[in-house]
């Protein structure tokens, strides 16, 4: 994915929620079972909340019982970069937009086929755009 998005702190700080910010901008995590897409299945596209890069597809999307939104891979292999994120007294692989470098949650090898991957995300990462009813026809 090219042409990254470099904001100023404070820029952020305007563009995006409290919520948004903490865990965009300062790698922080919404308690289990709050974020308003870990329910969703409606059809449609998760987003960056910071700068509206396609992220997940509804089609990789399912309940994996942790409290957040779980897919099983990004729209596109270049849509997320990961990272080696060793807080808290864990090793983990951290998940973070390509496009704004906004951090979205962590992946983990421990989802279902056909990548076997997990990648559990903030809802407070993530926007949310409803397929079309119209155009499935």
């Amino acid at each position: 994915m090219t042409d990254k998005i470099e904001l100023t702190e404070s820029e952020w700080r305007e563009k995006l929620t409290p919520e948004q910010y903490a865990v965009l901008r300062q790698a922080g995590t919404e308690r289990a079972f709050t974020g308003k897409y870990d329910k969703n299945k409606q059809a449609g596209l998760y987003t960056c909340a910071g700068c509206g890069a396609p992220l997940f597809s509804s089609d990789t999307k399912y309940n994996s019982g942790s409290g957040w939104p779980s897919y099983t891979a990004p729209v596109e292999g270049d849509a997320v970069d990961e990272h080696r994120d060793t807080a808290h007294g864990m090793v983990r692989t951290e998940v973070r937009c390509a496009k704004c470098e906004g951090h979205l949650g962590h992946v983990f090898p421990d989802g279902p086929g056909p990548t076997g991957l997990r990648y559990c995300i903030n809802s407070a990462a993530l926007d949310f755009e409803p397929k079309d009813d119209a155009s499935q026809s």
